[in-house]
């Protein structure tokens, strides 16, 4: 039993079944034995791996997006570039990298990041070292000063939520408690939640309430409607909102049982971006999308910039250019490419933004 798990069962048996959010913060932010707290999960010899890290091209495309951003914003002289969950610090050196030769940028620019890791600052301070000297935030709200383009890869999904389930009572809150035998079990709540969520649904249909990452892009999404700039936002999930349990556990690259093992193994959900927008358009900012990421990856010139790099590689190097390219714009159900989403809001009054100047494609599957 893990250190958390044992932690999870003496809260539960004392004060009682916890919410699914309050079960996933625990898991991920418990600040002696939570996931991200205490480990650098990406990589071969981690638990995942991220965008940034299969290719320098996704950053490099996302850093050319945030300077066409900074033009279109009239090129204030000072501005935050902010990334919220930044890992390894790898996208933000590849963005910084692409924008080295664009006058004025780097030097109006002040990077901030939004870290709770002690173990993932350290990390990103060696990544970063002689290309910025970042600013480390908490909580996004201390990083957005003045006009800010902000970036968050894989961040949404990690963010805690809420769950409910349709029964004959009607929706019924999901917790994490305890079975016969003290072990870590779903149930649900004994009584109804009115107002939880549409009064028809199918029976046993799950809805999710994703308070967290709404509460974050609003924040977002308000700022830059205010003092200028905009978010871009990319994580995996779907176009339309449904019902669903997308809850999930990885660990070392396979999925395991999210009850199984808290704290060693990294707990995300699927990504409402419908919603995500919705929560966006009423905190006053324009949105931009959701649209698949293979659709905005190459709309920016991905597959240029592959060909380019290719034409100086030896052939292990092409190759190895080529595979990276395949599994960023990856089709299919479960391919980078189209389950990966991305949505951009911004200040009201800038023009279209590059990457999402093509039709909202219908949801597939």
């Amino acid at each position: 039993m893990t250190a958390l798990k044992a932690e999870l069962v003496r809260l539960i048996a004392e004060e009682g079944p916890i919410p699914i959010s309050r079960f996933m913060a625990l898991c991920l932010g418990h600040p002696r034995h939570g996931y991200y707290r205490t480990r650098d999960p990406f990589g071969a010899q981690g638990d995942f791996t991220t965008a940034p890290e299969i290719s320098q091209m996704f950053g490099e495309m996302i850093g050319l997006w945030a300077a066409h951003l900074w033009q279109a914003m009239g090129t204030p002289s000072r501005f935050s570039l902010i990334e919220i969950g930044p890992g390894r610090g790898t996208l933000m050196a590849d963005m910084l990298r692409a924008t080295r030769i664009l006058p004025g940028f780097r030097e109006a620019l002040a990077v901030h990041l939004v870290e709770t890791s002690p173990v993932l600052r350290e990390i990103q301070a060696s990544t970063l070292a002689g290309k910025a000297e970042p600013s480390w935030h908490e909580r996004v709200e201390t990083a957005l000063e003045g006009p800010a383009i902000i970036v968050a890869n894989e961040l949404l999904d990690a963010l805690p939520l809420d769950q409910f389930v349709m029964t004959e009572e009607g929706w019924r809150e999901r917790f994490v408690g305890l079975d016969g035998e003290g072990r870590l079990a779903f149930g649900l709540a004994a009584t109804a939640s009115d107002g939880a969520g549409p009064a028809t649904a199918p029976p046993g249909a799950i809805l999710e309430q994703p308070l967290a990452a709404l509460s974050l892009v609003s924040t977002v999404a308000s700022h830059v409607a205010r003092h200028g700039g905009g978010a871009l936002l990319i994580d995996y999930g779907s176009l339309q909102s449904g019902f669903g349990d997308t809850l999930q556990a990885m660990r070392r690259h396979a999925f395991v049982d999210p009850l199984e093992e808290p704290g060693e193994a990294d707990l995300t959900v699927h990504v409402d971006f419908a919603r995500m927008a919705q929560a966006a358009l009423r905190a006053g900012a324009a949105t931009h999308g959701p649209v698949r990421q293979a659709d905005f990856l190459l709309a920016l010139g991905l597959a240029e910039r592959a060909q380019a790099l290719s034409a100086k590689a030896t052939p292990e190097q092409a190759a190895s250019i080529g595979a990276a390219f395949d599994r960023l714009t990856a089709r299919g159900e479960t391919g980078m490419g189209d389950l990966f989403k991305v949505l951009a809001v911004s200040h009201p009054g800038l023009p279209p933004l590059p990457g999402f100047d093509l039709h909202r494609l219908p949801e597939q599957g």
